[in-house]
């Protein structure tokens, strides 16, 4: 039976048991990310997620660490995002209690080496390095710097060499103070996690002492100003360019998330969607064009990002575009919106089979939303939407006046791009 409970320190637990699995996975998610750094502490939160893994009191080593996970075949990993970070540990049932033991041990005793720090700030100059080499990476960094010009929600995640370099061991270490507390902490354990799971998660989590003060807020996103840039060329000389055209959206919260969420799927979410039929298949124009909805907590980002060959550009750039007016002027069929509606159905329950990636779905709905709703809550919110909702949702949502466009090619200047590419 699932429990979620509080536990005396305000970290907030989800107990999820899945029948048919003999895998158990326990996710701790963290309230932390890029949009919560100061600018001279730009990558602080990724930079802490990886110095997780490098040392505790109890294991002293990577390779401590490691070897206890490699040893029972468990999978593991952690990422950080601009408005959340996460820890998971995926492994035979059995063996949960390591999974909460070592999480616990990794979060809350890590002793931040500075060895390490000044090693582990190489490895990811380095990571910088290769988003910025790939283009089809670094496409989506530069459309939501464009996007959100002026607001920590356009910085990188990772930071840059300047912030790398200059951060202190007490600088990162203040910052993971302030942000790693109970209040601020989802713990989610899900699939054959038997009748201890709780006992374990309280003797170990629930010793975390409960913090003094509230951590600071983000800096909420305002809307752009008329004199907020609107392209970002990106020179590269690439035998294929990255176009990128985005827009504001709606928040996590709002009740016109069901709707955006299925407008990104009928224009470009597969490969039977509006752009993938009228720009790869009609016309063969590029290789991959896509559209999705990213939600945040206060403003969301709606893409639609395409890979090019540069002398194609200007008829995929009037293809692109002729399909976002025509989806915002009629709307979309009855046909088009059931297999949508079917298709989030369908993606939802893969997704779902698979414990970590339920333990990552409530988790994110408990730190946000400060409630968990099953696949068919969900999905009840998604059966709602009419055709006239979702033809109101297009028409705000892809509007060109709020749209801003990021490209990586062989142009020098923006003049340069909007030469080559007609528009």
């Amino acid at each position: 039976m699932k429990q979620s409970f509080i536990m005396k320190n305000g970290m907030r637990v989800h107990l999820m048991p899945i029948a048919g699995t003999e895998a158990a996975t326990f996710f701790v998610l963290v309230r932390v990310g890029s949009r919560y750094e100061v600018a001279k502490l730009q990558g602080a939160a990724h930079f802490i997620e990886h110095l997780m893994f490098k040392g505790t009191k109890r294991r002293p080593t990577t390779l401590d660490i490691s070897r206890a996970l490699d040893a029972v075949g468990a999978e593991y990993n952690a990422y950080t995002g601009k408005d959340v970070t996460g820890y998971y540990v995926k492994a035979d049932a059995r063996h949960l209690p390591l999974a909460i033991d070592l999480l616990h041990d990794m979060l809350f005793c890590s002793h931040y080496a500075k060895k390490e720090l000044d090693r582990e700030r190489r490895v990811i100059m380095e990571e910088i390095n290769m988003y910025r080499d790939n283009p089809i990476m670094h496409i989506e960094d530069l459309l939501e710097e464009t996007l959100f010009d002026g607001n920590v929600l356009g910085r990188s995640i990772a930071g840059t060499h300047e912030t790398m370099q200059a951060m202190s061991r007490s600088d990162v270490i203040a910052f993971r103070d302030v942000h790693y507390v109970p209040s601020q902490m989802v713990l989610v354990a899900a699939g054959n996690i038997g009748k201890d799971a709780r006992a374990l998660i309280e003797k170990s989590f629930g010793s975390v002492p409960k913090e003094k003060e509230i951590s600071k807020p983000f800096e909420a996103f305002l809307a752009r100003g008329a004199e907020a840039p609107r392209l970002r060329v990106c020179h590269k000389e690439t035998e294929q360019i990255q176009l990128a055209f985005g827009f504001p959206s709606c928040a996590l919260s709002n009740k016109r998330n069901a709707a955006t969420t299925l407008l990104s799927i009928i224009l470009g979410g597969s490969m039977s969607s509006r752009l993938f039929v009228a720009v790869r298949e009609r016309k063969g124009l590029a290789y991959s064009v896509r559209a999705a909805h990213s939600p945040y907590e206060d403003v969301g980002a709606f893409s639609v990002v395409a890979g090019l060959d540069a002398s194609r550009l200007p008829l995929a750039a009037k293809t692109i575009l002729s399909e976002m007016k025509l989806m915002a002027r009629r709307g979309v069929t009855a046909r088009e919106l059931r297999e949508a509606k079917d298709h989030v159905r369908g993606r939802m329950l893969l997704r779902l089979e698979d414990s970590s990636d339920h333990a990552e779905w409530a988790g994110r709905q408990e730190l946000f939303l400060g409630e968990v709703k099953t696949l068919d809550e969900r999905m009840k919110e998604i059966e709602k939407v009419t055709r006239r909702q979702l033809l109101a949702v297009a028409k705000e949502v892809l509007d060109e006046k709020k749209m801003v466009v990021s490209v990586i090619g062989p142009y020098k200047d923006a003049e340069a791009f909007h030469k080559a590419a007609g528009i």
